[in-house]
């Protein structure tokens, strides 16, 4: 597995803190490799050191609750810093104050887990004060590339616009057990990590919402809207049951939100939302007869491919017309359109109209998948297969 240095090094300068560090993150996404990773690099400073899987039924057979974790960790650790590492610790009960006792004791414990109990609202408030926590994501293409590489294959751009970038995907070699393989995925975490774990009794209402929001990744979306979708197509239920239900997604990193700012209020819209899935796969795995959606799943990847470098993200309304984001990072404003082509006339002007009035001293971008350069004397164009290997913009 590549060494993702992007994301151990934030966590690096905690290594010695007695704060529990979260290594939080959609399941499969590679929390387990990034928690190994750092294990290694303080394993070349000290061999104090204790490290527990609780899938592993031996460890949760004999380990079985916080009490029993303390105990553990008293009878194999030595007298100076112990570094205490916990993978999937959300199957242990107890472990919160488990965790809360140990690093008051010269211990710095690290932590990753999967379900739902792990990441809620709930989870963050038992812990606040005492915590502090890295979000993990699937691969990005930069990624992506050094992975394959290391397996001996390749990933073609369209391969990364269906299919996404969970790691463990990359390992098969046909579409079918990709395609397996992330069906099963989705399953466990609707189904395992929040209808069983909120106990969601529309489970059918549940799912049909999940599959409308995953499919309308890229999109303007509100909970009248789905309330109407839902009522229309299926059974009626409360825009506070889908508000609800909504939460329970951002929750497990399924989705996230993009506000919009507005250039009339100079401020966040709350009710104005674009929902954006984790991974575009959970968008191409509710596709029929490989109807991929390849122009909405080109825009969520530049937004997933923006967070990774680091930038703030709005929508932005310029005046009633949407640009669909602006990116910020060390005071500097970027204003991007994306489109998959801008090559027809029509597209070309309504793309670029978008940017109409905005100040030069801001840069604005558009990104598309052709290989002509559209380029302006205002507006830069970023071809997509330049801006996935770019570290910023």
């Amino acid at each position: 597995m590549i060494y993702r240095e992007h994301y151990i090094n934030p966590i690096r300068e905690f290594y010695d803190s007695d704060l529990i560090k979260i290594i939080t993150g959609i399941r499969r996404c590679g929390k387990s490799v990034i928690l190994e990773q750092v294990k290694n690099e303080i394993s070349q400073k000290t061999d104090n050191i204790i490290s527990l899987n609780f899938e592993d039924k031996k460890i949760l057979s004999n380990i079985s609750n916080g009490e029993s974790l303390i105990e553990y960790v008293e009878k194999n650790r030595k007298s100076d810093k112990c570094y205490i590492f916990l993978d999937e610790v959300q199957l242990l009960d107890g472990w919160q104050d488990a965790c809360k006792t140990l690093r008051l004791y010269n211990a710095s414990i690290f932590i990753t887990g999967s379900n739902s109990k792990l990441l809620s609202k709930e989870f963050t408030k038992e812990l606040s004060g005492r915590y502090v926590s890295f979000k993990i994501r699937p691969f990005v293409y930069k990624e992506i590339l050094e992975y394959t590489k290391e397996l001996g294959k390749s990933c073609s751009v369209t391969d990364y616009l269906i299919w996404g970038g969970f790691p463990k995907r990359f390992e098969f070699n046909s579409e079918e057990a990709v395609i397996r393989y992330l069906n099963d995925l989705d399953d466990t975490i609707v189904i395992n990590d929040l209808i069983n774990r909120y106990h969601i009794k529309k489970e059918n209402l549940f799912k049909s919402l999940t599959n409308f929001v995953l499919r309308s990744n890229s999109r303007i979306i509100s909970a009248k809207s789905i309330h109407k979708y839902i009522k229309d197509n299926h059974e009626n239920c409360s825009i506070n049951t889908i508000i609800k239900y909504l939460d329970y997604l951002e929750e497990a990193y399924i989705i996230e939100n993009v506000k919009q700012y507005s250039t009339k209020t100079k401020s966040e819209l709350m009710y104005y939302l674009k929902i954006y899935d984790e991974d575009v796969a959970f968008n191409s795995i509710r596709c029929m007869d490989n109807r991929y959606d390849l122009t909405h799943n080109l825009e969520n990847i530049v937004y997933n491919e923006l967070i990774y470098m680091g930038y703030s993200i709005n929508v932005f309304n310029n005046n009633g017309k949407e640009i669909d984001f602006l990116a910020q990072k060390d005071n500097k404003k970027y204003y991007i359109q994306v489109a998959y082509s801008i090559a027809e006339e029509k597209t070309y002007e309504r793309e670029f109209s978008a940017f109409k009035n905005i100040d030069n001293l801001s840069q604005k971008i558009i990104i598309t998948n052709d290989d002509i350069d559209y380029s302006t004397s205002t507006v830069k164009h970023i071809k997509l297969k330049d801006f996935l290997t770019m570290n910023s913009l």
